[in-house]
């Protein structure tokens, strides 16, 4: 029998992607469903029974760190987290078959966390009264990441204060308060300064959030980042959601805010 996995992952492409690799392994693997926020991942886990045999989970969500979800519902699977962020301390759930990939996920890395979690399975089903997700281990984690993790109260020595971009054959800095926002466009990410000049960057959406004060940047959806100084108005929209006008204007007509983010955007404006 193939392996039965979940993927709980905010970017559409991630998830595309992750799927489709997981089709391809020598042993495919077949995926059940797919979310996108704690709350749906939360539903997903409810729905599907029995339990998958791992759960594939990115740890910055739509609406919150996917960590809230073993707070929310009692997760009965191995999991192997996702992220941009190498700085995260996951080994830590090296143990209890827990295992972590670096995105962009490399295939053959995908392929040999996969060969140790059918390792584990014989004994897992064993002792199948044993948790196969450890709370202390999550509680050991998460203290040891509240240093680092977006969102939290992290030194603000840590995050950039400015960007290096290729201009032509020369190299240019940008300073933080120079720029207006970080946006997506046709598999790129680009950077945006306050005096309407655009720059390719080497970073996705998900790693600028986390090198990017979030008292200052806020992420408005999945192609938007922006500074605060660079909204310059906020519409009420269809749907609860909000419209944002950026300056200097930005490539896409529409720039709205996640209807997911709505309440949390807010709550950070009003600080």
């Amino acid at each position: 029998m193939p392996l039965r996995a979940l993927i709980v992952e905010d970017e559409p492409l991630a998830a595309r992607r992750l799927a489709d690799m997981l089709a391809r392994q020598p042993e495919p693997v077949q995926v059940l469903g797919t979310a996108e926020s704690v709350t749906q991942a939360v539903a997903l886990l409810a729905s599907v029974q029995p339990a998958p045999d791992v759960l594939f989970l990115d740890i910055h969500l739509a609406d919150g760190l996917s960590f809230d979800i073993f707070e929310l519902t009692e997760v009965r699977c191995p999991v192997i987290f996702t992220t941009a962020y190498d700085q995260y301390a996951l080994q830590a759930f090296k143990v209890n078959s827990v295992d972590y990939l670096l995105k962009p996920i490399d295939e053959e890395e995908l392929t040999a966390a996969l060969h140790k979690l059918r390792e584990r399975m014989p004994a897992a089903q064993s002792t199948a009264a044993a948790p196969a997700f450890d709370p202390s281990l999550l509680a050991q984690l998460v203290q040891q990441m509240q240093q680092t993790l977006p969102g939290t109260a992290t030194p603000a020595a840590s995050y950039k204060t400015q960007f290096v971009v290729r201009v032509g054959e020369h190299l240019k800095v940008v300073p933080i308060d120079q720029i207006a926002y970080f946006f997506s466009l046709e598999k790129a990410t680009f950077l945006q300064t306050t005096e309407g000049r655009k720059f390719v960057v080497d970073y996705t959406m998900d790693q600028l959030e986390g090198l990017l004060d979030p008292r200052r940047f806020f992420r408005l959806n999945r192609a938007y980042l922006a500074q605060q100084t660079a909204i310059q108005d906020i519409i009420h929209y269809t749907n609860s959601r909000l419209q944002t006008v950026l300056k200097p204007v930005a490539p896409d007509a529409q720039v709205l805010v996640s209807r997911e983010k709505v309440n949390v955007f807010k709550s950070w404006l009003d600080r």
